[in-house]
Parts: structure tokens; sequence; C-alpha cells
């Protein structure tokens, strides 16, 4: 039972620090991470992306944010302000690149993943029906603060 424990911390510890540089791969902004906290609460949203993540890891990946907060990455990154379903497009797309990269991080380390294809939720959105939450809040320079949850089944 020891082994079993030891390999989900691990296999935690890799997704986070695959997670963080993931990030500071897709995304040219300077960023301030903070420390992972568990979380248990229902988690009450109104935009972002969702990103199922299967293999050895099964849980879901959610980036959420102000709207503004995704469009100042995509402009940073397109040179561009984006709007409207340009914006839900980039949304779901920067999740793509975040949860790509960090499955092919964390597949360096031995822990085999896939993701699925993003889903953008805007609006009221509450998530229940998970055992952990492992919540993650980071600050783009010059562009806000975004949370990315991970739901562990």
């Amino acid at each position: 039972m020891t082994n079993l424990t030891t390999e989900k911390n691990q296999n935690i510890t890799n997704l986070l620090n695959g997670t963080v540089n993931a990030i500071k791969s897709v995304v040219p902004l300077n960023l301030e991470l903070q420390k992972a906290k568990l979380s248990e609460q229902v988690l009450t949203l109104n935009y972002g992306v969702f990103i199922g993540i299967t293999g050895d890891l099964k849980g879901k990946m959610i980036l959420t944010g102000d709207p503004e907060v995704f469009g100042g990455i995509g402009q940073t990154m397109f040179g561009m302000p984006l709007e409207g379903e340009m914006l839900l497009s980039f949304s779901g797309e920067l999740g793509n690149m975040i949860a790509g990269r960090l499955s092919t991080n964390i597949t360096e380390q031995g822990v085999n993943t896939d993701i699925t294809s993003p889903t953008i939720f805007q609006g009221n959105t509450t998530l229940t029906g998970y055992k952990k939450a492992l919540h993650v809040p980071v600050s783009f320079e010059s562009v806000g603060p975004m949370s990315i949850y991970f739901l562990l089944d």
C-alpha cells in the first residue's frame, strides 16, 4: 500500500512540475505561480477550458479566469485583440496547447497520459463529483490571474 501511495504522490508531483513547464513554454509572458493547494469545495466558475486526462493519471484539467485574461494572452501571442468566437476558439486552443505540453512533459517522467479535446464553458458553472481538487493560482504579468484546477478521480 505504501508503494501505491508513493507512486500517486510522485505522479502528482510530476503533474504539477509538468504544468509549470508547459505554461512557461506555451505562454510568452512572465508569470507568478503560487503553491498548489488542496481544495475539496464545489467549484463555481464563470469562464474557462475543461480538458480530460486519461492514462496513468485520471482526472480533469481546468483553466479558468476572466475572458479578458485569455484575451490578453491571445493578444500577446498573436498581436491582435481576440473577441467573440475568436476568443472562444483561442481559449480552447490555449488549453489544448498547455495540456498537450503537460502530457508530453510527464510522459518523459514515465507517467503515460493522454488528453481529451477541450471544452469551453462560460456563464455560471458548478462542478462536483470529484474526490480532490488541486488548485494552482497563476498570475500573468500585465494580463492578470488565472486558476488551474486538477480534479483527480
